[in-house]
């Protein structure tokens, strides 16, 4: 078995939604980034990238390379998986937090399980996303952005 762990953090700009595991969410704002921005599935590459010794999303889609710019990050994940996958592993599972003051992300969570889970070919039950506040504390509190955090466990995909 391997674990990863990643992490990831977007600034706010002006925009009127952000995407989050895969879900555009209305929002007075957006999240400047190369891509679409998804913090959660940012992570969540990350964390695979990493329980695989593979690196980090960086190395796999660099911000400065032109043929990532407004990059799905659906994409980028499947991209991701199918490398996890090559390497001999499935998902066990992950579990995600994300930490933002706004928007509410509740009632936006079950899609997002949905969306990665069918992203990483994983049963619904192996995707855990919880958000919660930092009760108006640092740069997430004071709503300057968004981070997320990602645990996975990878399983040999053949005992």
């Amino acid at each position: 078995m391997r674990i990863g762990h990643g992490y990831d953090v977007h600034r706010f700009c002006d925009g009127d939604h952000v995407i989050l595991g895969g879900v555009r969410i209305d929002h007075e704002q957006a999240l400047a980034a190369h891509s679409d921005g998804d913090v959660v599935l940012h992570a969540l590459c990350d964390a695979l990238l990493g329980a695989i010794g593979a690196g980090d999303i960086g190395r796999h889609f660099p911000d400065d390379d032109a043929a990532w710019a407004g990059a799905d990050s659906r994409d980028l994940l499947r991209r991701v998986m199918a490398q996890v996958q090559s390497a001999g592993f499935l998902l066990g599972n992950a579990d995600l937090t994300v930490i933002a003051q706004a928007p509410r992300l509740a009632m936006h969570i079950p899609s997002m399980i949905e969306r990665i889970a069918a992203d990483c070919a994983a049963d619904l039950d192996a995707v855990n996303v919880k958000a919660t506040t930092t009760e108006g504390l640092g740069f997430c509190g004071r709503r300057e952005g968004i981070a997320a955090h990602a645990v996975v466990l990878l399983v040999p995909a053949s005992p």
